[in-house]
């Protein structure tokens, strides 16, 4: 149960970044709102990936040691 809130604050958190950084700087910008957006989840899929999952599902070399 700990770790299903862990993940649903981790999203809520992204979202609200992702919708704060759309308002705030680019409100008629598509295409570099589209951008930022992307780079935004990819930032927090690799710290989530780099920080929560086991090490039988993802590896980054011998970081974790």
């Amino acid at each position: 149960m700990g770790r299903q809130v862990a993940v649903v604050l981790y999203v809520v958190a992204m979202a609200a970044l992702i919708v704060g950084v759309d308002v705030m700087f680019f409100r008629n910008r598509f295409w570099e709102r589209l951008m930022v957006n992307i780079g935004i989840v990819l930032v927090f899929a690799t710290f989530y990936f780099r920080c929560h999952c086991p090490d039988s599902i993802v590896r980054f070399g011998n970081w974790r040691r």
